[in-house]
């Protein structure tokens, strides 16, 4: 193999050039399922020859296995593709150099002799002895699993978890695929199981069937399904008759896979069906909070009996400001109330009451510890506050694993934890902060709640806002400083349900794309196209901005023309295009470059200090073929290395989802707004989207989407029963 031009990550599909003996020095074009071989592999394809009207003579491919190289030529190419760790395009050189075409045979037979070449010493050649050993171990599972229909890069996931028993695993237990191997998920591990003969209705089928219903609704945000939603759902994904799943969700309550419990809802009792880790969170996150509120001690006694009128009048002198009124009250609550909430939308003052809290707790001698769902957020609460401030994972030192160290028996020192942007707090990750806090701390949350939930499960300001036993402030009062704000004025108008003002503010900007129906052009292309014309040509020179660095495009979704995903292929070939004088690295349908902006796909506590999380931005600073390694400097300013194996874990983030933007705010965000999106143009996405921006906001697109999405409500609640569960005190 050659050269790749293309992959699909989904079907595996690729087209590549391949040089063979009768060819000469012409490449022939292959297509079909290649996903998982090198460039530098000598392959033997099955399959049959073909035609393309504009390409011509091509081979289609119906499979493939890998054969060792027999000319130098090849074995030059195979050893320094990066296959085996250790070994570059130069070192190649240098092997085969020395051992001519033998060099396959002295590394499987003879390791030792690799000392012989100049600049291999034994720890190195140790290196390369194992890596060879690995390579041909995770070759014999992959026949096997190629034979069950396994892409060769999830088989080198699954040889990478299970070992020697992997054949095993796959054989009589193909379920456990989905929930132990990053990028395997029910339908994968579906595939397989009946390629090994597991019947269609088989129990236990069903019972994995049930739990990855559950889990998708956890992706949705829902902590529980009720029992008949989830039987509905179950039996569309799993293709059977409704009677067969009741008794495997009994037996899967009986073995403790999930957990069943009436929620009161209006006037009813909902049967509600959680898996265990969200029954866990909400319960014990609802506990912690109560415990918080009604906790005998108290950490922050000075502000127990203050004289206010003081108090207010040494921090107007402090920050030369007046609080308004409910701005006051929001300070006395958070230092005299243990839990409290401070919600508002932007221009109405939360920064400047957090300050005003802080300030005041420190003025007392009080430990206040400043924490952000995420990097950025992180960062700007820092600026704000002039204080110190860490992410909810940093601060915590989740551990390999995920277990925090800082828990109910070592909770953190501090009298006062506030969290900002905590609307995208979900369950999960609420629960162990709040475990964590010692009992007498105050608790402040502060987020807006008409933003987007968080992507994970729950939605934990809105239902604390909906408990009447947890104290809280909303400021509705919009400063005159920020009434002079397009993004400000016209955020409060989405909300509201009021189409934007689209004129006669300096950071806020409309580009209408609508080409004329007689034109040919498809109209979410055109955005596209001028999208990126925006991002990379007219930002930069109006307004001298870095296009990477300083300018973020919020789509509604990641498929279609004017989508994340086809958005991030466009960006790079315009901001990070090819270069020789450039490194890259394709990973399935995408390709890493030296400079590309990126974002982490998964929560991962093996990698970096403390873990990298789920929607964490970085630039490629590095790739090293011969260590097999990508470089990434985060948005945390951490530096990350990424095995070529683990690349699935990230993806471009030149646009990313606005849901993915949550807890980030960036100096100009560009939103593309087309019908192509209909199904989440709605008035929550947009408003999210539009006070991410710092400084400017353009949108571009149609008038009718964007009167769509202002229209719009956004979707109904979340199935969680945290407000009950908080109400129980």
């Amino acid at each position: 193999m050659e050269r790749i031009t293309f992959v699909s990550e989904e079907t595996g599909y690729t087209i590549a050039r391949l040089a063979t003996e009768r060819s000469g020095p012409d490449l022939l074009t292959v297509v079909g399922p290649l996903l998982g071989a090198q460039i530098g592999e000598s392959l033997r394809l099955t399959g049959q020859w073909g035609s393309h009207p504009k390409y011509g003579r091509q081979f289609q491919v119906h499979s493939y296995t890998t054969v060792l190289p027999a000319t130098i030529q090849g074995i030059r190419r195979y050893l320094g593709s990066g296959l085996i760790k250790g070994i570059g395009p130069m070192m190649a050189d240098r092997m085969v150099s020395h051992f001519d075409t033998d060099i396959l045979r002295i590394i499987e037979e003879e390791p030792a002799r690799l000392i012989e070449v100049h600049g291999l010493g034994p720890k190195r050649t140790k290196r390369i002895a194992a890596a060879w050993e690995e390579q041909k171990a995770i070759k014999e599972v992959m026949v096997f699993l190629q034979g069950v229909g396994v892409s060769t890069s999830l088989a080198v996931k699954i040889y990478k978890k299970y070992g020697d028993a992997s054949i095993g695993v796959v054989r009589t237990e193909p379920y456990r695929l989905a929930s132990d191997v990053w990028g395997i998920g029910f339908k994968t591990a579906d595939t397989i199981a009946q390629a090994v003969g597991i019947p269609h209705d088989s129990p236990e089928r069903i019972k994995a069937g049930l739990q990855y219903t559950l889990s998708q609704a956890a992706d949705d945000g829902h902590c529980f399904l009720p029992a008949p939603n989830l039987i509905t759902e179950a039996a569309k994904i799993l293709e059977v008759e409704r009677e067969l799943i009741g008794p495997c969700l009994d037996q899967l309550a009986a073995d403790e896979g999930v957990i069943r419990e009436g929620v009161p809802a209006a006037d009813a009792t909902v049967p509600a069906v959680y898996l265990v880790a969200f029954h866990r969170a909400e319960t014990s996150l609802a506990g912690g909070l109560l415990h918080l509120l009604h906790a005998g001690q108290e950490r922050l006694a000075s502000f127990v009996d203050v004289d206010w009128d003081k108090a207010l009048s040494w921090l107007r002198g402090r920050t030369g400001q007046d609080l308004a009124d409910e701005q006051a009250e929001a300070v006395k609550l958070a230092l005299t109330r243990k839990v409290a909430v401070l919600t508002g939308g932007p221009g109405c003052g939360k920064s400047f009451t957090v300050r005003s809290v802080v300030e005041l707790a420190r003025a007392k001698k009080a430990t206040v510890v400043l924490v952000a769902p995420t990097g950025r957020a992180a960062k700007r609460l820092a600026e704000l506050t002039g204080h110190e401030a860490s992410t909810v994972h940093r601060l915590l030192e989740l551990q390999p694993g995920g277990d925090p160290r800082y828990d109910r028996d070592n909770p953190l020192d501090a009298d006062l934890v506030v969290v900002d942007e905590s609307s995208m707090m979900d369950v999960v990750l609420a629960n162990k902060l709040v475990r964590a806090v010692a009992p007498g701390a105050h608790l402040l949350l502060v987020g807006d709640v008409d933003q987007l939930p968080s992507v994970g499960a729950g939605e934990v300001l809105r239902d604390l806002l909906a408990a009447d036993t947890i104290p809280r402030v909303r400021l509705t009062r919009i400063f005159r400083q920020a009434q002079q704000s397009g993004i400000v004025v016209n955020a409060h108008r989405i909300n509201a349900g009021t189409p934007p003002q689209l004129n006669g503010f300096g950071d806020f900007f409309w580009f209408t794309c609508e080409p004329a129906e007689d034109s040919g052009l498809h109209p979410a292309e055109e955005t596209a196209k001028l999208v990126v014309d925006i991002v990379a040509h007219r930002i930069p020179k109006r307004f001298g901005l870095d296009p990477r660095r300083d300018v973020q495009v919020l789509a509604p979704m990641h498929r279609g023309p004017a989508g994340a995903g086809n958005l991030n292929i466009l960006l790079q070939e315009t901001l990070t295009p090819a270069r020789e004088d450039v490194p890259e690295r394709r990973y399935g349908g995408r390709v890493f470059r030296v400079g590309d902006k990126v974002t982490q796909l998964r929560n991962n506590y093996e990698k970096g200090k403390a873990g990298v999380f789920n929607g964490t931005l970085g630039v490629v600073t590095g790739i090293n073929s011969e260590e097999q390694a990508l470089t990434v400097l985060s948005d945390e300013d951490e530096s990350l290395v990424y095995d070529f194996s683990e690349l699935d874990e990230l993806a471009h983030a030149y646009a990313v989802t606005i849901h993915r933007s949550q807890g980030s705010e960036y100096p100009a965000v560009v939103l593309p707004l087309t019908t192509s999106s209909w199904m989440m143009l709605q008035r929550n996405l947009l408003y999210t989207g539009v006070t991410r921006a710092k400084k400017l906001v353009v949108l571009v697109g149609s008038r009718k989407a964007l009167a769509v999405a202002v229209r719009t409500p956004g979707a109904g609640r979340r199935h969680t029963a945290l407000t009950h569960r908080v109400a129980l005190s």
